[in-house]
């Protein structure tokens, strides 16, 4: 089984994280998620959350720390997910494989469709980050 690092980034505003639902088609048609991706040979985590986010959501963005990790199968291959805080240095965003983005706070998040290691990620904001 090979490994292999995925990242998401999560972006606090107001007391409210940012969520992006998944364009129709693929394993996360439709579903909610916390931007980021797969990680690429020799590009440290905060590099791939930065590219992932400039090509998804067409912002720049500054890394902050880890604040979530987790690991999952998924097609015979085996994913580190690190999560860390990010700051996008502009809400201009443009959406290339999303049909919505938005800041929500911890009763919108709890009714969200996330899918598989998202509701990982929803659960632990929901205790952790968005707590109280």
């Amino acid at each position: 089984m090979g490994e292999r690092i995925t990242t998401a980034g999560i972006a606090v505003k107001d007391g409210r994280v940012l969520v992006a639902r998944r364009v129709a088609g693929g394993a996360l048609s439709g579903k909610w998620e916390f931007p980021g991706g797969k990680n690429r040979y020799g590009e440290s985590v905060a590099d791939t959350l930065r590219r992932e986010w400039k090509e998804e959501l067409g912002v720049d963005i500054e890394v902050g720390g880890e604040v979530f990790a987790s690991e999952f199968t998924n097609k015979d291959m085996l994913y580190h997910l690190r999560c860390y805080l990010v700051f996008p240095l502009s809400d201009a965003f443009s959406l290339s494989v999303h049909t919505d983005i938005r800041y929500v706070g911890r009763d919108e998040l709890a009714l969200l469709d996330f899918g598989g290691s998202d509701a990982e990620i929803a659960a632990y904001v929901l205790e952790h980050i968005l707590a109280s």
